[in-house]
């Protein structure tokens, strides 16, 4: 049994759009995506898990570009994975999501905020959209 304790979510660019893309910074630099606020009450909130659902449109510009996607709470990452964008042949524009979970999370206001960087040299990949970034706080029952 699951009890809601908060959401949110956020959707900073709603469709695929080329005239408002923007390019994936390269590491060590990041390109901040979206942050969502999300409240864990001081009272029967433990324990918690934090549900967290990313979607990010992205077109790939030159050579196979590594974009490493993090989600970090309050500063301190908490996640991460890895995704090749291709720029030539078949594939060039991808919609990329990815699910994390943060388990028994402190009671208090969190900031969690998902980025984006290109870990290969000499590639380039642009954020196209859409952007999509949503949070469920819930309390678990062992």
């Amino acid at each position: 049994m699951v009890r809601i304790l908060d959401k949110a979510a956020v959707q900073p660019r709603r469709r695929f759009n080329l005239a408002t893309s923007f390019t994936i910074r390269r590491s060590p630099a990041r390109s901040r995506l979206a942050t969502i606020r999300l409240r864990i009450p001081a009272v029967n909130a433990q324990p918690n898990r934090v549900e967290l659902v990313a979607t990010v449109g992205v077109k790939g510009i030159t050579g196979i570009a590594q974009i490493l996607f993090k989600i970090f709470r309050d500063g301190v990452e908490i996640f991460n994975t890895l995704q090749g964008i291709e720029s030539a042949a078949s594939e060039q524009n991808y919609a990329v999501t990815f699910q994390a979970i943060d388990r028994n999370v402190r009671s208090g206001n969190h900031v969690y905020t998902v980025t984006a960087q290109n870990q290969t040299a000499n590639t380039r990949a642009d954020v196209v959209g859409p952007i999509s970034f949503s949070g469920l706080a819930v309390q678990t029952r062992t």
